[in-house]
């Protein structure tokens, strides 16, 4: 699978609360030619920073002692509505009670903290060409109690039954993590055509964001769906 594409350099803002790890992840960072960590800061001073730089993907702590990874996250809806960056949050194995609340807040992402660090750039790339991440262990968390009325398998199908045949397949390969550039490679259309699927589905599914959508169609298998095999699981 080839790299999702930015045009320019990816500018990114680090909200942490300790300054170690906002150095860490900008020394890891800083390695990589196309990104710059244009700010870094603790969550009282999230929304200001991120309005000064306009960054492409913000990568924000959820448990922060003076004002909270959704506090921010809700802030900047509010205040940027769609033009709001792409946020991932960065959280730890004992933060399972903030996860659906920060997906449900149009979270893009979810990146444990101890993520290999040869992996953040690519991660970083994928925020910023339109996909999502989310880390495995993550994703066992969300689908275990996400997507209302998808508390089962079944049920997640029966949502995924107003879609189009295209539209699952579009889902399913949205399912695996890949930006709407890698999922018009994979199925061989153009780009904005990719995109007016993903709107349909999104808006079809109810207004979910993609990474709802994603969890959506890994509850109902469609996530191990490759549309150029077989159909059988839809």
């Amino acid at each position: 699978m080839g790299q999702p594409e930015h045009e320019g350099t990816i500018r990114v803002v680090v909200v942490d609360d300790e300054q170690l790890v906002r150095s860490g992840l900008r020394m890891i960072l800083a390695a990589a030619p196309d990104i710059e960590v244009v700010g870094d800061c603790g969550g009282a001073q999230a929304v200001d920073t991120i309005l000064a730089h306009r960054p492409d993907v913000v990568m924000l702590d959820i448990r922060m002692p003076d004002v909270d990874g959704l506090t921010v996250l809700k802030r900047l809806k509010s205040t940027l509505g769609d033009k709001a960056p792409t946020v991932t949050m960065l959280t730890t194995f004992d933060a399972d009670e903030y996860l659906i609340s920060a997906l449900r807040e149009g979270a893009s992402g979810f990146l444990l903290k101890d993520t290999e660090p040869e992996q953040l750039a690519r991660l970083v790339r994928i925020l910023a060409a339109g996909g999502h991440t989310l880390d495995p262990w993550v994703t066992r968390t969300v689908i275990g109690g996400f997507v209302d009325g998808a508390d089962d398998a079944r049920a997640a199908k029966r949502a995924l039954e107003r879609l189009t045949d295209r539209e699952r397949e579009v889902l399913a390969l949205l399912g695996q993590g890949l930006s709407n550039a890698e999922v018009a490679q994979r199925m061989h259309l153009a780009h904005g055509t990719v995109k007016d699927h993903v709107s349909a589905i999104l808006a079809k599914l109810g207004g979910l964001n993609r990474v709802q959508a994603a969890v959506l169609a890994e509850r109902a298998g469609l996530a191990t769906f490759d549309p150029a095999g077989s159909k059988e699981q839809l």
